[in-house]
């Protein structure tokens, strides 16, 4: 028989027990005067470990997370199997519930609670504040593209090229609402893309102008970025990104750090928005087209040169792949020109030229 002190993790008393061990038994008998005697089945006995070494031991059971028994003199314990044994984790099935739930909780506030507070927050934010994180976001992108020599990535403002740009949007400023302020920046990066940004700032990068073949492809792709400034899909896209990255740098421990905002950044040029969204600014860019003079076809026009040009998952076309399908949208575009539409040109040759220059100094 070896004497031991037994806790039994309910009162912060010891208990003076006998260690007694017949061969056959599976358990451990912790016997106590005037009290039942204590079982510990032997294969469930542990030691606790990160004690320092010497003849005393702490042992304690896996089936009980508090109980421990304190044996002074630990060679003359009997042999119990699993003494050094690493114990096997509890609760598997609960740990696993719990994770399941977590992930799901995660998942519903990024799928369903951060697109519907966003939806909800873009309708009542102030334009000026609005506007704020368009410009704020917009010097963002110009940081992350830019480079350590030559700073941020520069704006094309060649004054001939921007009065010609001036001029498109003039043509277009008849059929935005009241309310809607637009500004168009052209970014010197030959990245073939475009994007609005909240707030009502719209964005091309020069190689899409550098794309284009005519002046009307790149009013089209203009006037589908006005149908998303109309409707505010930025500001709900950029609402639910930086709530989505928000949850996630809390989990991953990056919530105020570098690569989240390059991930912002990243998501906001390449925006894609719903089916519903893309549709409806399609119709859009169809309409203030016709009404500005210009051929709503020459969207498709310069739908299916990128395609055929870049394929189907480069620069805008990527930006404009989404549901329905791009060939749709090709041949939407093209249905909605009316066969006996008078069309303009929306600038002369020497303002086209003009506008491809935009970039040089």
């Amino acid at each position: 028989m070896t004497q031991a002190f037994y806790f039994d993790g309910n009162v912060p008393k010891p208990q003076v027990v006998e260690v007694k061990s017949n061969l056959d038994d599976p358990n451990l008998i912790l016997s106590r005067d005037g009290a039942e005697d204590v079982l510990w089945l032997k294969k469930d006995v542990r030691a606790v470990d990160d004690l320092p070494k010497g003849a005393d031991m702490v042992l304690r059971l896996t089936s009980d997370p508090v109980a421990r028994l304190h044996v002074p003199h630990a060679s003359t314990l009997p042999f119990l199997p699993n003494l050094t044994k690493r114990a096997p984790p509890k609760g598997r099935g609960r740990l696993a519930m719990w994770a399941s739930g977590a992930i799901a909780a995660v998942a519903f506030q990024i799928v369903v609670l951060i697109p519907l507070m966003a939806d909800q927050l873009a309708n009542i934010i102030p334009p000026r504040a609005e506007r704020a994180l368009g410009e704020a976001t917009l010097e963002q992108i110009r940081s992350a593209m830019g480079n350590d020599v030559r700073g941020p990535l520069a704006m094309c403002e060649k004054p001939e090229g921007r009065a010609a740009l001036d001029q498109m949007m003039a043509a277009f400023a008849p059929s935005l609402p009241d309310n809607v302020e637009v500004s168009v920046f052209v970014l010197n990066h030959p990245m073939v893309n475009a994007f609005a940004l909240p707030g009502g700032n719209v964005v091309f990068f020069r190689g899409l102008i550098d794309a284009a073949q005519s002046p009307e492809e790149v009013a089209s792709v203009l006037a589908h970025e006005l149908g998303h400034v109309v409707s505010r899909n930025p500001t709900r896209h950029a609402l639910r990104s930086a709530g989505s990255i928000g949850v996630l740098g809390l989990l991953f421990g990056d919530f105020a750090g570098g690569a989240l905002v390059l991930f912002l950044t990243e998501r906001l040029i390449d925006a894609s928005y719903t089916q519903a969204a893309e549709a409806s600014a399609d119709l859009f860019a169809h309409e203030v087209l016709e009404q500005a003079g210009v051929s709503p076809a020459a969207l498709g026009d310069m739908f299916e040169r990128l395609r055929s040009r870049y394929g189907d998952r480069k620069g805008v076309v990527a930006h404009f792949l989404s549901h329905p399908s791009l060939s749709e949208r090709i041949d939407t575009a093209r249905a909605a020109a009316p066969e006996d539409g008078a069309w303009t040109p929306i600038l002369n040759d020497a303002q086209w030229d003009d506008l491809q220059a935009i970039c040089q100094r």
